[in-house]
């Protein structure tokens, strides 16, 4: 999944992959994704590749962060679909 001889940083590649399954509706809105430490271990990246992924998606409005609730997909975070 992640390749290791990209010029894009393991973040970029994993908000990336996150970033398609939000367009391609697999993750609709109100989705809540898995927590960081299933994501690292899916993309098999350090939990802090995960959060700047996903710093990066909050950064573009696809997702919403609840302190003790979760990371949710916003309702204009599918913009591509």
């Amino acid at each position: 999944m992640i390749d290791p001889w990209s010029p894009r940083s393991f973040a970029e590649q994993v908000a990336d992959a996150l970033r398609a399954k939000i367009d391609s509706g697999e993750w609709p809105p109100g989705h809540k994704l898995p927590g960081e430490v299933t994501l690292a271990q899916t993309y098999d990246v350090a939990r802090g590749t995960v959060r700047a992924a996903l710093d990066a998606l909050r950064e573009e409005g696809r997702v919403v962060t609840f302190t003790g609730r979760g990371t949710f997909v916003t309702p204009g975070g599918d913009r591509n679909r």
